[in-house]
């Protein structure tokens, strides 16, 4: 997710994160910039004015990975606030609204906001030390995407 707005802006970024399943497989990220710089995450960022959920969910992960998708899905919407210092100010406020779509091509390189791409088995998810909420919508959208696949 890019920086536009953030901390700067008196309204909340909406931002887009997708959860793109190849097989048994997650396309995770390792951001390079805040919030939550370092840490693996899905990739995705701010929607443009003009532009659908779907839409830029489908360009921010082709931006930060060079792989192209196709959204099947809403799994939810977060509040991501930031707060710091002594009189809590806010440092960031997302709105993050979290999709499910499925891999259509590319394997995965690192671009625009990310440090690292890779694809990870779900079943090893849990090491990646993510946000506890970026792991709960990888649970809820791997629900979505077995329901879908007829799984």
């Amino acid at each position: 997710m890019n920086d536009r707005g953030c901390g700067k802006s008196e309204r909340p970024v909406v931002g887009v994160g997708a959860v793109v399943f190849r097989a048994d497989q997650v396309l995770l990220v390792r951001r390079a910039k805040p919030p939550r710089q370092g840490e693996w995450s899905l990739p995705g960022g701010s929607q443009e004015r003009g532009e659908t959920v779907f839409a830029a969910a489908e360009r921010e992960v082709r931006e930060e990975t060079g792989v192209d998708i196709r959204v099947l899905g809403l799994v939810d919407v977060i509040d991501f606030i930031d707060r710091e210092g002594a009189d809590a100010a806010i440092r960031f406020h997302y709105t993050l609204v979290d999709v499910f779509a499925e891999w259509i091509g590319g394997d995965g390189e690192p671009a625009d906001d990310a440090l690292e791409v890779t694809w990870a088995p779900y079943d090893r998810i849990a090491r990646f030390g993510m946000w506890s909420e970026t792991e709960r919508v990888i649970a809820l959208a791997r629900r979505l995407w077995q329901n879908a696949n007829g799984s």
